[in-house]
């Protein structure tokens, strides 16, 4: 069995520094670079930012975690990913889903009540558009050609019964957030199931992301105000910011969990700025 791999999500509260972030990560032992996508927040778009990083690194892969794919239109999002996919020398990962923040939806011109339907009907067309294939009646194809034959990796987000079923429909694997793993397990199983399900050879990617912070005090109640200010719209933000991970020693029995359940990859999502996490982390888990 391979090891599991160790990728970072991207801090969103100071655009400024991830050059810095995602050079160390490159530099380092990480597998893969994440950045988290709203609208009506204030964090950077993640396809820019993702391809400005992109000619700052060299190994690490580059994710959207995720991408809320019914608010962009179909044609240039086929066009963004593929260029992006090119610009990173085949180094990107489609993470995407529906969201779940009403003013996002509103903000995007989209009904929040349609946005699942939306998604359907999205994938199969960036298939078409990946392979080279005319948009449609009186539209040719829309390139560049991606690297990645086919397109880039696709991992679906979320929690609901169709999310997940999705991965076996249109997806490459599953990426589960923000739950322990002894609660992320029937998630896991559940894509396996669906994979299975829809005659998919081989098995699903299966990721897991958890947040982290390692540092003094006032970076770990940084993070926690972070986490609290992303989650505000809900009401387990209270709950999601006291489970964040801040000791080495909580970090590595929550990989070895994940593992245990069969993550490929444990993403550690960092809300606060300070670059020197980064090290910090790699000396947790690497050394």
């Amino acid at each position: 069995m391979q090891p599991v791999k160790i990728g970072l999500g991207l801090p969103i509260h100071d655009p400024a520094l991830l050059f810095d972030w995602a050079r160390r990560a490159d530099a380092g032992p990480f597998s893969t670079l994440g950045l988290l996508d709203r609208l009506v927040f204030d964090n950077p778009e993640p396809l820019v930012t993702l391809a400005a990083l992109a000619g700052a690194t060299s190994r690490i892969r580059l994710q959207t975690e995720v991408l809320i794919a019914p608010h962009h239109g179909t044609a240039l999002l086929a066009k963004q990913t593929a260029t992006l996919d090119r610009l990173s020398g085949g180094r990107f990962t489609l993470g995407i889903g529906v969201g779940g923040r009403e003013d996002d939806c509103l903000a995007a011109g989209i009904d929040p009540r349609r946005r699942g339907r939306r998604l359907d009907e999205q994938l199969p067309v960036l298939r078409r558009l990946w392979a080279g294939e005319p948009y449609g009646e009186g539209v040719g194809p829309i390139g560049p050609a991606p690297v990645t034959p086919g397109g880039p990796e696709v991992l679906f987000g979320g929690f609901a019964p169709a999310a997940l079923d999705r991965v076996g429909r249109f997806g490459d694997g599953f990426l589960g957030a923000s739950l322990p793993p002894e609660s992320m397990a029937g998630l896991f199983q559940d894509v396996e199931k669906s994979w299975q399900r829809h005659g998919r050879d081989g098995r699903p990617r299966l990721v897991a992301q958890v947040n982290a912070a390692l540092g003094s005090e006032q970076t770990v109640e940084e993070a926690r105000r972070n986490i609290h200010a992303y989650y505000s719209f809900s009401d387990f933000a209270d709950q999601t910011a006291d489970r964040l991970l801040t000791t080495p020693q909580a970090i590595r029995a929550a990989v070895a969990g994940y593992t245990a359940i069969g993550a490929d990859e444990v993403m550690l999502y960092c809300w606060s700025p300070e670059v020197d996490q980064v090290d910090r982390f790699a000396e947790a888990l690497f050394r």
